[in-house]
């Protein structure tokens, strides 16, 4: 299914692009589809409230967010009337990780920061996901090289085979600011201040020019390490 979907998608490029395939996705999907939100922009959100306005929106609180993200979070609610839904860590993994392996255990070595991120995030997702068939994120090629080859569409292997949609996976940093700006939406205004790609605070750092956008994420890993586990392909161990 999914090779005739991405082939009948091919050749769309631009703002029309990214609203046709949200369209598709929703009169295809809903209500068995969700939005994943990172809280940095809302332009995902805004091109799908074009299409429905009961859209269902949800995003992940790993307990360090930066004010910021729940900045953007409020301003989503009030001026786009959005109810996220927040899906949170199990309390008991993150007790016993920190209990055992300290506050900051992810800096020790690539195994502990994908195991930090495994409990903040990825089993959290997981329970968002249960019961859909589709979901959407804002995820874009030019983010770095681990999402070069970003598709479209895709079928996410990692949950059971569901569909996963990237409508701006063509998009440009200067498309989703020039789209920003064109509707005045809210935004994390942690991007005005060197912060491309936002995730928890202690993890993430202003980038310098001509940096890759994911350069603070994790800066003291590899760039092709650059990823939470959110988006792997194949199945979750």
């Amino acid at each position: 299914m999914t090779q005739s979907i991405i082939g009948n998608l091919a050749g769309y490029n631009g703002d029309g692009a990214a609203e046709s395939v949200v369209r598709w996705a929703l009169e295809r999907f809903h209500p068995r589809l969700a939005i994943a939100t990172s809280l940095q922009d809302s332009v995902l959100i805004h091109l799908a409230m074009r299409v429905r306005q009961d859209i269902r929106v949800f995003s992940l609180d790993t307990g360090r967010l930066p004010e910021e993200a729940y900045v953007c979070a409020d301003e989503i609610r009030q001026r786009l009337g959005v109810r996220i839904e927040w899906y949170f860590p199990r309390h008991e993994a993150v007790e016993k990780l920190v209990t055992e392996r300290g506050p900051f255990s992810f800096k020790h070595s690539l195994n502990d920061r994908r195991e930090c991120c495994h409990v903040r995030k990825v089993e959290p997702l997981g329970r968002a996901l249960d019961g859909l068939d589709a979901w959407m994120t804002s995820q874009r090629r030019d983010e770095s090289v681990t999402r070069g080859t970003l598709a479209t569409i895709e079928r996410d292997e990692a949950h059971g085979g569901i569909v996963k949609i990237n409508p701006l996976a063509d998009w440009t940093a200067n498309d989703i600011r020039a789209y920003l700006r064109k509707h005045d939406l809210p935004y994390n205004r942690l991007l005005d201040r060197g912060y491309p790609s936002i995730g928890c605070a202690c993890c993430t750092r202003a980038v310098e020019p001509g940096e890759d956008p994911r350069a603070g994420r994790w800066w003291w890993e590899s760039a092709e390490h650059k990823e939470c586990g959110l988006h792997q392909k194949g199945a979750q161990s």
